[in-house]
């Protein structure tokens, strides 16, 4: 018997499967798998997830597993392989993001403790979980999106606007959007 999933995840692609099904939607609050997320979603921009989910290894191989503490010691020389990894995106600003957004990572770390505990009081600390009826209804971008989007670019983060913050904020649980009829809905 199959099972009733959001709309967004093609029924045949078992990588798309999993990752709804044990990932999308479930409260992150681990620091590295929050910078991976954040890396990848800017990464995503103008592009489909899927393309992004089938990279997501060569990601890690070539970002050392988005270790913020690695990867803000990146140089030119860096960049220039990863420009030539076919695994990944090869766009100088994305890479060069990841870059920046590591040193930014790192600072916001030292000022409040940890990245969770920054990124989490966008949403008063607890997921918010959302009674959508439709994949439709689903907004590309919230007040809490824009707030975090405004406040991680004042920090120095780069490919976070709005709807890339809401689509991290969905993949790490940060809000809750399975749709109504999904065996994931928190009816």
């Amino acid at each position: 018997m199959s099972k009733n999933r959001c709309k967004w995840v093609p029924t045949d692609d078992q990588l798309y499967i999993d990752y709804h099904d044990t990932e999308w939607g479930r409260p992150t609050h681990d620091e590295r798998e929050l910078f991976e997320m954040l890396s990848l979603e800017g990464a995503q921009a103008g592009l489909s997830w899927i393309t992004i989910l089938r990279r997501r290894e060569n990601y890690r191989k070539a970002f050392d597993n988005f270790e913020p503490s690695i990867i803000s010691q990146y140089d030119d020389e860096k960049v220039e392989e990863l420009l030539q990894n076919e695994g990944i995106i090869r766009n100088r600003l994305k890479i060069n993001s990841v870059i920046k957004n590591a040193k930014a990572f790192q600072e916001v770390q030292k000022e409040f403790s940890s990245f969770d505990k920054y990124i989490w009081q966008f949403v008063g600390g607890k997921p918010i979980i959302n009674h959508w009826q439709s994949q439709e209804d689903v907004p590309a971008s919230t007040i809490e999106s824009e707030q975090m989007s405004k406040d991680l670019k004042k920090r120095g983060f780069k490919f976070v606007g709005p709807t890339i913050c809401y689509a991290f904020m969905q993949a790490t649980g940060m809000v809750n959007d399975h749709i109504e009829e999904c065996f994931l809905s928190s009816k």
